[in-house]
């Protein structure tokens, strides 16, 4: 079968497609037939060997898949034909893979392959983030930095599903469409943020900043809190180097600063991501979680979509198509 594979970590100019055998799924295991795959931020590391995980090369890339059950235990409640999506560290591009029944879910009927492979790391990031880590409560304002990006819009989503007003950051003027189509209340650009949202939340400031970016702007998001807000470090996109705090900062008005780190909490606890699943499917079904999809490449195409995340062209979620 074909894969998508990391020969050398030489970074994802040097990706390849080779033939490789089939995956032998273990008792626990789901054999999922793969339509689509999802371009995330981890595989772009992972093509450099820069990513915590560190698999010996040869190894595929591709952390979310969708496509439809081959076999599955008896225990797990999938059947063979099913629609599903599943979340794994790595090794989803390919025709077909293994994934752990803990790690895979159902897909609802109205969403499709493309939106299925937008849907697990993005989402349950974005579901632990503002529910696990933030505390967010209906009503409250939320901040979203790098909001026209992948994750930046499942948070948009996710806090408007949770009931959230939700005031996305983006660093132009192009990337204002793509952040108010994924569900945000305002746009504004990262260039004088701070300001903008001084404005549009009357002097109050938000409760909680999801920051996707690092970078700079950290300070400013700091005081963009409004008293007993919530400052939540998802990641570093932005490339600038990781922002340190000065702690006095949070005693003047009560903030706090939080790290958001899903991968290490959720695999570590055997049916997490099943109840996160089980609080986003409501969100699907009523509309408020929608991925948009950015561009859909050829599974050769891998290594252009993750240029194109790296040099942050990227709208939306970038999938690959592995098989119609």
């Amino acid at each position: 079968m074909r894969a998508l594979q990391v020969v050398t970590t030489t970074g994802p100019s040097d990706l390849v497609v080779n033939d490789v055998p089939e995956p032998t799924p273990g008792p626990d295991d789901v054999l999922v037939e793969v339509h689509r795959v999802g371009v995330s931020f981890p595989d772009l590391l992972l093509s450099r060997g820069e990513y915590q995980m560190k698999p010996e090369p040869p190894f595929s890339l591709g952390v979310d898949v969708a496509g439809t059950v081959v076999s599955a235990p008896e225990a797990s409640g999938f059947q063979p034909g099913q629609r599903v999506a599943a979340c794994i560290g790595w090794g989803g591009a390919q025709e077909r893979v293994a994934a752990p029944a803990m790690f895979t879910f159902a897909l609802p009927d109205q969403t499709s392959y493309d939106e299925g492979a937008a849907l697990p790391m993005n989402y349950l990031t974005a579901e632990f983030a503002l529910h696990e880590r933030g505390g967010l409560r209906e009503g409250e304002t939320v901040l979203v930095h790098g909001a026209a990006g992948g994750l930046g819009t499942a948070t948009i989503q996710v806090a408007k599903g949770m009931g959230a007003r939700v005031i996305g950051v983006v660093s132009t003027e192009a990337k204002k469409a793509t952040a108010l189509s994924a569900g945000a209340d305002d746009v504004v650009l990262l260039e004088g943020f701070k300001d903008a949202v001084k404005e549009l939340t009357g002097g109050q400031g938000v409760d909680v900043v999801a920051d996707i970016v690092g970078g700079p702007a950290f300070t400013d998001s700091l005081r963009s809190l409004a008293t007993q807000g919530r400052l939540l470090v998802l990641g570093f996109a932005s490339g600038a180097g990781i922002p340190e705090v000065k702690v006095n900062r949070l005693l003047l008005n009560n903030v706090d600063v939080r790290g958001v780190g899903w991968g290490a909490f959720a695999m570590l606890r055997p049916g997490y991501m099943q109840e996160q699943w089980a609080r986003l499917v409501p969100m699907i079904e009523a509309g408020h979680v929608a991925p948009p999809i950015g561009e859909v490449y050829d599974l050769d195409g891998f290594g252009r979509a993750l240029v194109d995340m790296d040099e942050r062209r990227t709208l939306g979620k970038s999938v690959v198509r592995v098989r119609d």
